[in-house]
């Protein structure tokens, strides 16, 4: 038997060998090889810094892929046309394994191309509601303004009514005012019963202008990144046209609607009012006119948002979610930050006072990212900043800035990357989502910059497993060691959704992830169909996975083996 023959019988019997099932290990030893590549220690809890570089692992797919030609090539060079039997068995043997390696490429081949058909359908999906139209609203005069809910170290937000489209109750049920958007905005039906927020639907923030002087170019220009998150119809049309350099020298991104992530329905400027409790809580920052020995300027920008019952914080002092609705907490966090991160913007300020909180339909709570004061949203979309100097602004809270950006020294050349920044901060906060003290806040007073990850304190035993294992992944102090917002999310979409699917399986090939996918996105849909219950949280996040599908992250987290679905 010549060699090249050896070599195609070998071919064939692995083709055939897998089509018929007859070699059931044969995805478990593709599966190993690839596995090879993350180099996860003998503990099965220490992950190599090699685990969170996906395109190590596309790489190595990649040279996979073209094993069999080139190491047929270099065996058909040699021209031999015959052997002993030791070494026809061995090339045997080769055109099997490479057989089985081919066979399971065209799987996966397969499967992609299924991963990606799920994602262009969801994409495309949207999921509108009845609004209520309108083109008013920027003018101060155009809201009634109610009490103070909250104050922060740059503005103060009031609760506030539109007097042109007053809002409706019925059946002890309120309907928010709804703003006019483009076609892509949309805005979900909320479950709100406070009697406040049925009479002041939206909030309105008051900008401090402690020095950007009172025109409304220079206002708009110096306070740009609070209009990182503004709707479409945010601005008036002679504004949209202001050049808005922000704090970076470049122009700053907007971001499309998200669930997670506020939005901003309009901005204007306005003379300073005297509103309740202004002259108590913040009297320095107010214009001459209205307190002597004020120092703020007579116009500031006001930002006009939905109102929210909760802050994150206000929520944890009165209740400790379950570990399923923590666990969706997190998820949405992870999610929002994903979000901003695909766009190019790095929140910066992360902390449980600017995350707001409400709940939908079935009585989970929605948590939304607010507060883009900080944030950076340079053009290039890179989430780098040059750091050449102490006085450029790293972002807010300290305790919470994540150890690549804390302990950055300035000089020549030096870049801060954030691409990881805020998923670090969302490890930090999911402990307080699980009844515990974030532990870079007293008493634990752990300091980023110098804190060992055996430092961290442990969470709670009703914490799952898996859950536990993403928020320690997601406080490494090594950013290359550190997953993702996109990886974490995914970790916790397959424990929440496909730990009881993909527990059944001996070993979990893409074509296995892939079935398991049609089936979620037909549930997914169907339950669509059903229209109210596409806007609760549960229904947004498994959209916002399935639109977001990437099959070779998604494998590459299975092939973790730290990673286990085993039921809890």
């Amino acid at each position: 038997m010549s060699v090249k023959h050896a070599i195609s019988r070998g071919l064939e019997l692995g083709r055939s060998v897998l089509q018929l099932g007859l070699f059931k290990s044969g995805g478990r030893v593709v599966a190993k090889l690839r596995a090879d590549c993350f180099r996860v220690g003998p503990s099965g809890r220490t992950v190599r810094p090699q685990a969170f570089l996906p395109s190590r692992y596309r790489y190595y797919r990649t040279s996979l892929k073209g094993l069999a030609a080139q190491l047929q090539s270099a065996v058909f060079r040699r021209r031999f046309t015959g052997g002993s039997p030791r070494n026809r068995a061995v090339f045997l043997a080769f055109g099997l394994g490479v057989g089985l390696i081919e066979q399971q490429l065209e799987e996966d081949r397969k499967s992609a191309a299924t991963c990606q058909e799920i994602q262009a359908v969801f994409r495309k999906k949207r999921f509108q509601s009845p609004r209520q139209p309108f083109t008013s609203g920027y003018k101060l005069e155009d809201y009634i303004i109610g009490k103070q809910i909250g104050k922060g170290s740059n503005a103060a937000v009031y609760e506030a009514a539109a007097k042109f489209a007053p809002p409706k109750t019925s059946d002890s049920k309120c309907s928010l005012v709804q703003l006019k958007e483009d076609e892509e905005e949309v805005e979900k039906p909320r479950s709100l019963t406070c009697c406040s927020l049925r009479n002041f639907p939206l909030a309105v923030k008051m900008m401090w202008n402690m020095g950007a002087g009172s025109s409304s170019e220079a206002i708009f220009e110096s306070m740009s990144q609070e209009l990182v998150p503004a709707g479409p119809l945010a601005l008036k049309q002679e504004n949209e046209q202001i050049t808005l350099d922000g704090h970076f020298g470049v122009l700053p991104k907007t971001l499309s609607a998200h669930p997670n992530v506020i939005r901003v329905f309009r901005a204007f400027t306005a003379d300073v009012p005297l509103l309740p409790g202004a002259q108590e809580e913040y009297p320095d920052v107010l214009p001459a006119r209205l307190n002597p020995d004020g120092l703020g300027n007579n116009r500031t920008l006001f930002l006009v948002m939905k109102n929210y019952p909760y802050t994150l914080r206000q929520y944890l002092k009165e209740s400790t979610p379950g570990r399923r609705q923590g666990s969706l907490m997190m998820l949405q966090l992870l999610e929002g930050v994903d979000h901003l991160c695909r766009q190019g913007v790095a929140h910066r300020d992360l902390k449980s006072d600017n995350i707001l909180l409400e709940f939908d339909s079935d009585g989970c709570p929605r948590v939304v990212i607010t507060d883009f004061g900080c944030c950076l949203a340079q053009g290039d979309s890179s989430l780098q900043l040059p750091y050449t100097t102490r006085w450029v602004c790293r972002g807010g809270n300290g305790s919470l800035m994540a150890p690549e950006v804390i302990t950055a020294v300035p000089g020549c050349g030096v870049v801060i990357d954030y691409s990881k920044a805020d998923a670090w901060a969302v490890g930090a906060i999911a402990y307080e989502i699980f009844g515990e003290h974030n532990p870079f806040y007293r008493p634990v007073g752990l300091e980023s910059r110098r804190y060992q990850e055996k430092q961290l304190p442990p969470l709670p035993s009703s914490v799952p497993a898996d859950v536990q294992l993403v928020i320690r992944l997601l406080l490494r102090r090594n950013p290359n060691q550190r997953p993702s917002a996109r990886v974490a999310a995914n970790m916790l979409h397959l424990s929440l959704w496909g730990r009881k699917a993909l527990a059944k399986q001996d070993s979990v090939s893409m074509k296995k992830l892939a079935d398991w996918l049609l089936c979620q996105s037909a549930v997914v849909l169907l339950k669509g169909c059903r229209g109210p219950s596409g806007n609760r949280v549960e229904a947004e996040l498994q959209r916002s996975f399935l639109s977001n599908l990437d099959m070779e992250d998604l494998l590459y987290i299975l092939l973790l083996s730290t990673f286990s679905f085993a039921p809890n």
